[in-house]
């Protein structure tokens, strides 16, 4: 029996500082570095803007904000706008999921995946516009550091692609197994944890380049880069026991 539809994404196309709108998705290709071309970073949903990207060192750490772009709890240092991370990386990032609400997440980027329909998403009902784009799984681990309670609320990360387009993670009508691609869970108050996977179609079989947190248009992003691992990729070089 068919799963129900793939909710599509909202998408930014990012032109110069400009943005306009699109979607997409496609096959399977040998692991790939993320982020060794252009790395673009971008907006919120409805929102534009971009910003060139590469991984820094490994010896390197994030570094903090002198002056927090937003008022936190004392003890809480936000990572710098603008700073280039690697996978496995941790940003405390602040942003303001309603007016006068002030929220507080540390993010890790744990891994970064590239699938196919063949592979992940036998017997889910895909029309021809989704067929044509890439799918992506992002998986990350969130800690709410600060004092809003943000259950229920979307992971804000986004994938940046080759043609330096900004993309939200989709959702499903009903469960998909291979990557959730849900929201926080409906409590998560200061000090829940949670482990997430989401889902990412690049348009028109674009790649992806980049993961961004970007909240506003004026803010310098802050972006993830790291090798780019294929769904599967730990199991089937596991040896037979």
């Amino acid at each position: 029996m068919p799963h129900g539809p793939l909710l599509p994404p909202r998408s930014t196309r990012v032109v110069g500082l400009a943005v306009a709108c699109a979607m997409a998705l496609s096959g399977c290709s040998d692991p790939a570095t993320v982020g060794d071309s252009e790395a673009g970073a971008g907006s919120s949903p409805s929102e534009s803007a971009a910003s060139a990207s590469s991984s820094p060192s490994a010896s390197e750490s994030p570094s903090t904000e002198a002056t927090p772009y937003l008022p936190v709890r004392d003890g809480v240092e936000l990572t710098a706008q603008g700073s280039e991370l690697e996978v496995g990386d941790s940003a405390v990032v602040a942003f303001e999921p309603r007016q006068d609400e002030v929220a507080v997440l540390d993010i890790t980027v744990t891994r970064l995946e590239k699938t196919s329909f063949e592979e992940s998403f036998s017997g889910w009902q895909l029309d021809a516009g989704t067929r044509k784009s890439n799918p992506y799984f992002v998986h990350a681990t969130v800690r709410n550091v600060g004092g809003t309670d943000l259950g229920g609320r979307p992971v804000p990360l986004y994938i940046v692609d080759g043609r330096n387009t900004l993309i939200e993670a989709s959702g499903f009508a009903s469960t998909f197994k291979p990557c959730p691609s849900k929201a926080l869970p409906k409590k998560f108050e200061n000090g829940d944890r949670a482990k997430v996977c989401l889902v990412y179609l690049s348009p028109r079989n674009g790649d992806l380049t980049a993961v961004s947190f970007r909240p506003t248009e004026d803010f310098d992003p802050i972006v993830w880069t790291g090798k780019l691992q294929r769904v599967g990729a730990d199991k089937k070089n596991k040896p037979t026991p």
